[in-house]
Order: structure tokens, then C-alpha cells, then sequence
């Protein structure tokens, strides 16, 4: 459901908008049904223009869509959001930003425990039937039966429809929730989901969803997409969407660098001269939208344990971490509350204004700590138990991700000066995904969902309802039941000033507990290509953040215009 894997890709080297005004493009025509043909991405038929987006650097795919499942082909490398639709879409870089997307509105009632969609009429799925307000009841009832693909957490009481209306009840009140329910559910077909099982398990091999694009080819080399021409919001100007695999970081920045990769979410060391300098066509836009952090696994040791959280806080270097592995692009987070800054400033509680994160590392302190605690400082200058177990530690990532993979390496170093045995240990993505989706992991790397207000950003760390066998958040297993009562106060508040009176324990939490360890403020890494599309989002025309990963990626694309 909601995109995790690729806010970044990293390279070794309020308001609703009618989506009239979005969706530029026109046009139609008979829609003609799609199938999924195992051919190699580069054997696709090149009518219209050609958009290559890379979203996640892979070895080899396998034919799943599943707009549920975390490890799934189209998850990956960000082809859902062209497939599959929301109710609404988001602005990730303008909190309270919405667009009218499936839904033509929507209303609250019942203080906030219900809420009603008015589903767009005349859409269709790629199939040629029609998409109905029963398809969108179906799908959240799907989502209330199968904790497996409610990734997000969200508590339904009953669903229900009445002609293009759709209710959604909840247990409480539900206000700051509207991003996850409304803008990280994917929308799928009663005729063919019904029978599947238990959605968690399906491969969806030929998907069948209402979005701009239909799938084309697949391969375990990448994924092809052609344009809808019976799209509601009308044929994409963008024929056709490719989503190659490119094995290595090296292999992905040769393409940006010759143009066969138009848009790509990577951390580039030296971007400005790298990719830029010398290309006139060639842009880039970072801006801030996340708390990177450690997640700790807290059902494993010694990551479970306060004090050695504690003590990995004390000991990293933020300032090192921003300037050596993100260079210096991604500054360091100040406050222990992992609040993303300055974007959500005005919701800093005072209580932990002054629960700063120090900006260098801090060894004695760290030792301390351990010591106080009452670990033992053995010969090898490594930290144990009195009963002799050694803290051990391996810091997991994908090897692909060079600016988490040396940050993590960094890391590493400064823990065992801490008298923490930790290591890095890299993995390949899918491996890393499903690690991270059944808890079978100790430490790793991590960005905060990208959120329209602080609810999102506390919900996907810490709620515990997401902490399944599928999960798409709270990776570090907390179940904490004041928590979960002190989220579901903030869901409910329908004013900033109740957002900032009812986080404030929530941040103090956080500051005080550690559950997650934050590092550097993430941003939207985006290279993009002005020479061969134009419409990007940007500084001057912030419309969206520039990640090329789902679900926003496909309010991007439909504003998409070839350069004749």
C-alpha cells in the first residue's frame, strides 16, 4: 500500500484540487484489454513517447503486482500508482494537499468516526467494466478481514455503499487519518480479488486496475506500460512507461548520464558535477521530506534494550553521517522526537524542544551509559551481559544503497568503539524488503513515510496494528497499548491545535524511549530530463515532490508533456 521503497535510490558512484486541472491530457477512444506477455522490456512496441523511470535498483523480478505486498515487482520499482489508484492523491511537499482522485469528495461525520466518498463516475477498469462505489467498498471491507494487506493500520469498524457513495466507519475518530485511508489504499476489482484468498498471498500476475497505464510486457528485466486510452482523466501524453531493471549503481548512472533514463530517484556523490555540470537538460531537485532513522528490532537483543539504544544514539556521528554518506545533502536531526524539520515545525511540543541528539559522536557517553546499565567492558573492549553474552549487533541494507551502506559501515566503526560488536551486513533488496516485512533483522537504515502531518509520520513508526507478517511499518515491532491509544487521541484531532496538544506525548515517547533512532532529514532524491519531457515539479512549481516511486509518481507522469 504505501510506496516504501523508494523515497530514495541511492547510486554507488488541506486544499483538493480538481483533477480536471491536474490532468491536462485528452482524448479516448475503445479500450482494448491488457495482458501481461513475458518479452524483454526493451522489445516494447515504441508508440508514443517513451518515459524510462528508475525506482529501485534490482537483479531480476517476478511477475507480481500485488499493490499490497512490499516485495512485489511493481512495488519495487514504482509501477503500482500507473496501475492502481487511491480515492485521493497527496502533495508530499504541501501538507493538507489533496487531490481528487477516484473520489470526487468526501465528507466526515459522526465527530469524525465516518467518512463518506463520492466515487467518480464513468471509470473503468482495464478490462473495459465499470469501476463502482461497491468495487471501493469491497476493497476496504478487504483490508478490515486481511490484517496481511492493512499495512497501514487502519482500525474500520464496517464499510458500506449506496449508489457512487461509499461510508467508512471507525471505532474512533479518525480526522489526521485521511492521507492512509484515503491516499495509501489502492483501489482494486471485486470480480477478480474476491476469489483470490487471502490478498497477502496473491501474485496478481495480470493485474486489472483504473489507472492511466496497463501493463504490456514483463520481464525478469523490467516492466512495460502503455497508455490507457480510456483513462477517466483522458489518454497520457506519455505513451508508453518503462520500469527496467538496472543490476547495478554504476549501470543506472550510465543511463542517466547518456539519457536513456529520463527520470531517476538516486543519491548521487557530486550530483552538480556528475550528472549536471555540462547538461543543460539535466535537473535535479532535493527537497526535505523525511526522518531518516535506526530502526532497532525490539523483539530481538540486544537492540530491545534501552540502554544499548541509547548508546548506538550516543555514539553515531550525525554530522559525519550527513556529510560523508549523504553528502552533505541530507542535514543532521537536532531533536530526539524525530519530528521531520522544519516542515513540521509548528507541531514541536516544548516539553521536547530541548531533547536535542548530539552532533557528534560521544564514545564515553556511550560507554557510560552501557556501564551504568550493567554490561561489563571485557579485554576485547567489547560490552556483555554478566551472564557473558556479548552485544552483538548487524547492521542490515541493501548493498545498493551506497549512502546507507557507508553510513552503515560508519556506523558500525563507531559502535565497536563503543564496545558494541556491530557489523554491516548488505543484502539485495528483495532480500532486505522481506527481512523487513516478517522482523527478521536486528538494526537497519531507514526513511519515515513521507506524511502530510505528524499523525502519518508517528502512525508508520509506531502503531502496532501494522506489525503483521506483511508489514509496511512499525519494522521495529513495538506494542505499546498507550501508544496506540495516544495515536488513535492524534488521529482524532481535527485543528492544528489539537495536533500539537495531543502529539506532544507521542514526541516525548519517542525522545525518551527511542524506539526509532533518528539520523539525518531525508529528501526527495530527483534527476530528471527537461530535454525529453516537460512539466517536472520544482522549486518554482512545487505541485508534487519529485520521487519517480509510487503512489504520487503517477500525478508526476500525467503532467507529463513530450518536447516536440
Amino acid at each position: 500500500m504505501k510506496s516504501r521503497i523508494n523515497p530514495r535510490r541511492l547510486l554507488a558512484a488541506g486544499a483538493v484540487l480538481g483533477t480536471a486541472a491536474l490532468l491536462a491530457a485528452c482524448g479516448g477512444s475503445s479500450h482494448n484489454s491488457s495482458t501481461v506477455n513475458a518479452k524483454n522490456v526493451s522489445n516494447a512496441t515504441n508508440s508514443g513517447a517513451v518515459l524510462t523511470v528508475e525506482s529501485s535498483q534490482q537483479n531480476a523480478i517476478t511477475q507480481n503486482f500485488n499493490p499490497f505486498i512490499q516485495s512485489s515487482a511493481a512495488t519495487l520499482l514504482g509501477a503500482t500508482s500507473l496501475v492502481y489508484e487511491p480515492l485521493l492523491q497527496t502533495n508530499a511537499i504541501q501538507p493538507g494537499q489533496y487531490y481528487n482522485w477516484l473520489a470526487t469528495g468526501y465528507s466526515w461525520s459522526n465527530a469524525g468516526k465516518s467518512i463518506t466518498f463520492t466515487i467518480r463516475p464513468g471509470v473503468k477498469w482495464s478490462n473495459g467494466t465499470p469501476m463502482t462505489a461497491a468495487d471501493v467498498a469491497f476493497t476496504f471491507n478487504m483490508l478490515k478481514q486481511y490484517a496481511d494487506v492493512n499495512t497501514t493500520g487502519i482500525a474500520i469498524s464496517s464499510v458500506s455503499s449506496s449508489g457512487n457513495q461509499v461510508t467508512i466507519n471507525f471505532a474512533s475518530p479518525q480526522y489526521a487519518n485521511l492521507e492512509n485511508i484515503a491516499g495509501q489504499v489502492y483501489i482494486v476489482p471485486q470480480s477478480i480479488w474476491s476469489k483470490v484468498g487471502d490478498p497477502g498471498k496473491y501474485a496478481d500476475p495480470n493485474p486489472v486496475g483504473t489507472g492511466p497505464y496497463a501493463v504490456s510486457q514483463f520481464s525478469a528485466q523490467g516492466i512495460t506500460l502503455k497508455a490507457n486510452p480510456s483513462y477517466w482523466g483522458g489518454k497520457p501524453a506519455v505513451g508508453v512507461v518503462q520500469f527496467p531493471t538496472y543490476a547495478s549503481a554504476n549501470t543506472a548512472l550510465a543511463a542517466l548520464q547518456t539519457d536513456q533514463l529520463h527520470w531517476g530517484g538516486n543519491f548521487i556523490p557530486g550530483v552538480q558535477q556528475v550528472y549536471v555540470a555540462g547538461h543543460p537538460s539535466h535537473q535535479v531537485w532535493f527537497p526535505p521530506v523525511q526522518t531518516n532513522s535506526l530502526e532497532p528490532n525490539l523483539n530481538k537483543f540486544p537492540t530491545n534494550q534501552l540502554a544499548v539504544r541509547k548508546a548506538i544514539s550516543l555514539a553515531i556521528d550525525r554530522t559525519a553521517l550527513s556529510q560523508q554518506a549523504e553528502g552533505g545533502i541530507e542535514p543532521p536531526v537536532a531533536n530526539a522526537s524525530g519530528l521531520t524539520l522544519p516542515i513540521f515545525q509548528q507541531f514541536l511540543s516544548p516539553s521536547v524542544a530541548g531533547s536535542t541528539l548530539n552532533a557528534h559522536s560521544d564514545i564515553a557517553a556511550a560507554k557510560q551509559v552501557l556501564q551504568q546499565a550493567g554490561y561489563v567492558l571485557g579485554s576485547d573492549g567489547l560490552f556483555r551481559t554478566k551472564s557473558g553474552q556479548k552485544l552483538t549487533i548487524d547492521i542490515t541494507n541493501p548493498s545498493s544503497f551506497s549512502d546507507y551502506a557507508t553510513g552503515d559501515q560508519m556506523i558500525a566503526g563507531w559502535l565497536r568503539k563503543a564496545g558494541i560488536d556491530a557489523t554491516f551486513v548488505g543484502q539485495s533488496v528483495t532480500a532486505w524488503s522481506s527481512d523487513l516485512a516478517d522482523g527478521n533483522f536486528q538494526l537497519t537504515a531507514h526513511w519515515s513515510q513521507t506524511s502530510v502531518s505528524p499523525y502519518q509520520l508517528y502512525n508508520d513508526w509506531l502503531n502496532s496494528a501494522q506489525a503483521t507478517s506483511n508489514a509496511a511499518g512499525d519494522f521495529e515491532r513495538l506494542k505499546d497499548a498507550n501508544v496506540d491509544a495516544q495515536l488513535a487521541k492524534l488521529a482524532s484531532a481535527n485543528s492544528a491545535a489539537e495536533q500539537q496538544a495531543d502529539v506532544a506525548p507521542i514526541e516525548q515517547y519517542v525522545a525518551t524511549n527511542l524506539p526509532i533512532i533518528p539520523t539525518v532529514y531525508g529528501v526527495v532524491f530527483d534527476e530528471y530530463n527537461t530535454g525529453k519531457f516537460t512539466g517536472w515539479p520544482s522549486a518554482s512549481n512545487p505541485y508534487e515532490s519529485g520521487s519517480p516511486n509510487a503512489p504520487t509518481n503517477e500525478v508526476v507522469i500525467l503532467r507529463l508533456r513530450p518536447v516536440s
